[in-house]
């Protein structure tokens, strides 16, 4: 029998979450451990499978001058996080998905399955692109969407933010353990906070993806063994994308609602944002350019080492999280009162990482 089963009733606006847990509600959390768990042993367990496979089928990212590996690397990692995600939540999982789940589901599986494509022959960056919109079509079209203006505005906005975020960690995948450690990170503090909001259908699908992502980060953690690729990396952008959308409060004011999901995936929105400045700022296309100019990057340069990079990273993702966590039980005053400080801090960091430093340096 599985761990639970959904029950989902609502006017989409909310998206009321009933979910009938095994012993009561005291068992909620341990259920949600019990996923999260349950998946890093699958994804332990079926990573090593995957890079066989990418071994066998020349699936492999080569070395290149904008690439910090010497030797080819598998991919298919993220083809792993995909199928320990699914499976758990399957195995775990009774009927009564709704149509907002499946929305999520046909997403997520076809940012899967477009990455694969990608990892093994190569796409053009506006089938990605397409591929990409049409996710975030899905989603719209089952219900899952910003409501705040109404109407097409918010549809546009829908489209706009699932398209950056899945984007945002595309870039975001450039040094080994970066990516899956941030988005390890990500998912738990959505689990935590959907755990005391009472939203237990995106604490279960945070739950999955965070030991899908511990799993694999076994394998891609500095000197990494395969990479996720953008199997992985498409694949938990849009998935994150889409439980900052599903996760409401509906007790604080909608500055507050979104204030949390943007503190949660500030890295990521930061080093998107400085990667954009400064190759407009050089002149260069910042969709096609790639380069050496993430906060990783210039981290390794200014600490002589990609590890501690990477952990500063995870350092940075921790505390903005935790911070997310305050602002859900602030009243609106404080919760401006910290997120202005977050902004501020990372204007700063800009600042100091682009300007300051003379921006852009190899390393």
């Amino acid at each position: 029998m599985g761990a639970f089963a959904l029950a989902c009733v609502g006017d989409g606006v909310i998206g009321d979450e009933l979910m009938v847990w095994m012993g009561g509600a005291g068992s909620t959390m341990t259920s949600l451990l019990l996923i999260g768990a349950t998946a890093l042993v699958v994804a332990i367990a079926v990573t090593p499978l995957m890079r066989r496979v990418a071994l066998q089928t020349g699936t492999v990212d080569k070395p290149a001058a904008r690439k910090i590996h010497a030797s080819p690397v598998p991919l298919l990692g993220g083809a792993a996080i995909y199928l320990a995600f699914v499976l758990v939540l399957l195995f775990f999982g009774e009927q009564g998905y709704i149509n907002q789940v499946v929305g999520i589901f046909l997403g997520a599986t076809l940012m899967s399955f477009m990455g694969v494509a990608d990892d093994r022959w190569g796409l053009g960056s506006y089938v990605k692109l397409a591929g990409q919109l049409l996710a975030a079509g899905i989603l719209v079209y089952t219900g899952v969407q910003i409501r705040i203006f109404g109407g097409w505005v918010d549809v546009a906005l829908t489209v706009v933010w699932v398209v950056a975020i899945t984007n945002a960690f595309n870039l975001l995948d450039n040094m080994d353990g970066l990516s899956a450690g941030v988005a390890m990170i990500a998912s738990t503090y959505f689990l935590l906070l959907a755990a005391m909001s009472n939203q237990y259908l995106v604490g279960a699908l945070a739950a999955a993806l965070a030991g899908a992502c511990a799993g694999f980060l076994f394998y891609n953690w500095n000197p990494a063994h395969i990479f996720m690729g953008d199997a992985g990396s498409l694949f938990i952008g849009f998935l994150l994308s889409a439980l900052a959308i599903k996760l409401r409060f509906p007790a604080n004011s909608y500055v507050v609602t979104w204030m949390i999901p943007l503190m949660v995936l500030a890295l990521p929105i930061f080093d998107t944002t400085m990667v954009f400045i400064s190759r407009l700022r050089r002149g260069k296309n910042p969709l096609t350019t790639p380069g050496k100019d993430h906060i990783s990057h210039r981290l390794a340069h200014l600490l002589g080492s990609r590890r501690e990079a990477v952990l500063v990273c995870y350092l940075i993702a921790g505390a903005v999280g935790l911070a997310s966590v305050y602002v859900s039980q602030a009243n609106l005053p404080a919760a401006l009162l910290l997120g202005g400080a977050i902004l501020l801090a990372g204007v700063l960091g800009l600042w100091a990482l682009e300007f300051r430093h003379g921006g852009v340096r190899p390393g």
